[in-house]
């Protein structure tokens, strides 16, 4: 197996021309777009882990505590992001329901188990099907900022729905929380390095070549 650094190419993050590069340096700028490139993120390892804990951390009040605070002449309502889903079914609205649950719930807990089997694998120098772990970065990287659809739907709510004493809407310290979550995981998706996982399955073959 032959990696594209072994080679000296480089591929723009922005632009996604490959080029190669004979200088010896390690930063480049790409001839087209003249973004900075790197053969590999400088510490994408312990940047990446560092968000991905902090994500850990915080999506723990992200689901406990209320996104949405609605106040009307009848009293307080606070809703968490199950209670909405749990709502949403009940008012015979199941597919909303089940946009909800995915978008807040299932896609946040799995880009963030995703991070970290793609984290442990590339500091165990795993070779463990490199094109599956590359494609699963690809879906984490593409799919992320989806999650952010009920911190949308509050923030419309909050800004539309005044009517004084009558009703309020206010955004909760849940969705703050949870704002935070997809924003630490999108960009501990964006400091991860895919072509870490390549680098073992390069060095594996060489190590086999030479046996």
């Amino acid at each position: 197996m032959i990696s594209a650094a072994s080679r000296n190419i480089l591929g723009c993050e922005a632009c996604g021309l490959a080029q190669q590069e004979s200088s010896v340096a390690r930063v480049f700028h790409c001839t087209r777009c003249g973004t900075r490139m790197h053969f590999r993120k400088s510490n994408s390892i312990s940047k990446t882990w560092a968000l991905v804990i902090a994500a850990y951390v915080l999506i723990i009040p992200a689901n406990l505590m209320p996104v949405m605070d609605t106040g009307s002449l009848f009293g307080t309502e606070k809703d968490t992001i199950f209670g909405g889903v749990v709502f949403l079914w009940t008012s015979d609205s199941q597919v909303l329901a089940i946009i909800l649950f995915c978008a807040s719930i299932v896609i946040p807990f799995a880009k963030l188990f995703s991070l970290t089997f793609l984290l442990i694998s590339v500091q165990r120098r795993s070779t463990w099907k490199p094109k599956f772990r590359a494609r699963l970065y690809r879906i984490v990287e593409a799919i992320g900022r989806w999650s952010m659809i009920d911190v949308y739907v509050a923030t419309m709510l909050t800004a539309l729905v005044q009517f004084g004493n009558l009703m309020t809407i206010r955004a909760g310290a849940g969705a703050i929380a949870f704002a935070t979550v997809v924003v630490l995981t999108i960009f501990a998706a964006r400091s991860f390095d895919p072509r870490l996982i390549w680098d073992a399955a390069e060095l594996s073959m060489k190590k086999q070549s030479i046996a």
